[in-house]
């Protein structure tokens, strides 16, 4: 493995070591969503940030730091830490494993390494130039998609159709009626499987750069792929598409292309 792939992992059982003992615990949480908008934060995304932080500024001072919970720290810089340290806070709340510790490297601007970490199924997903691999103790498994190449065969997947508003909403139901399975709720961890060659396809909106920077080179490094709705490169508009079997990406697009904002 490269060296911040090594620091990668370094940083992801960090993350663990500091968010597992809160999960089914006792711990402090707060809304900062907007009246009506149940948006959580727990002292386990606080603290998981702050210490993937200590790490990252001890071993490169002049790396960029994008985070959900203390914002941006030289964001144009060459290499730029991008943090979810909890993605799936909902979960995590009400104690479904299903939580991610998120972790991505941007080198000049394009997501280079990704982590999606598992902490209590001691599970690590980790991308990047070395390939993509599953790590669960001593084991390693190399990740790999699998083919799939029509949507009315897919399995699919989205964290909550309710994240789709107006045309979005249109364009999910009919991508969901082609599909031959959709799964909900799995907020990253639905893209940890289709690197697996579990999932299929995974369709979402909304997503800040947070959210989707560590899945990207996870889901390449094993043969996938990961645009925007227009067909594009992931941007701030939110909304992503990431495939297993590129034979669907162009299936999926004639949809959601129609919403792409």
């Amino acid at each position: 493995m490269t060296e911040f792939e090594l620091f990668a992992l370094d940083l992801a059982r960090e993350a663990a070591r500091v968010s597992l003992p809160f999960f089914r615990g006792e711990y402090e949480q707060a809304d900062k969503g907007r009246p009506g908008a149940f948006d959580p934060v727990t002292q386990a995304d606080r603290e998981a940030e702050q210490a993937l932080r200590i790490l990252i500024t001890a071993r490169y001072p002049h790396h960029g730091v994008i985070g959900e919970e203390y914002g941006e720290d030289r964001p144009d810089a060459d290499h730029v830490w991008v943090l979810d340290p909890i993605d799936g806070t909902r979960a995590f709340i009400a104690g479904l494993p299903l939580w991610t510790n998120l972790i991505g490297l941007r080198m000049g601007g394009r997501p280079t390494v990704g982590i999606i970490g598992q902490p209590y199924l001691d599970e690590i997903f980790i991308g990047g130039p070395s390939g993509a691999q599953l790590l669960r103790g001593d084991e390693r498994k190399a990740l790999k998609v699998r083919p799939c190449a029509r949507l009315t065969e897919a399995v699919i997947a989205t964290t909550d159709p309710d994240i789709f508003t107006g045309s979005e909403l249109g364009a999910w139901t009919q991508v969901r009626a082609a599909a031959r399975l959709a799964r909900l709720g799995c907020d990253a961890y639905a893209y940890a499987m289709l690197a697996a060659g579990r999932i299929d396809l995974v369709a979402e909106t909304s997503l800040k750069v947070w959210d989707w920077s560590a899945l990207v080179p996870v889901i390449e490094a094993a043969g996938g792929a990961v645009t925007n709705w227009r067909g594009e490169q992931p941007d701030d508009t939110g909304q992503i598409l990431a495939v297993g079997d590129v034979a669907l990406q162009e299936q999926t697009l004639l949809t959601l292309r129609r919403a792409a904002i």
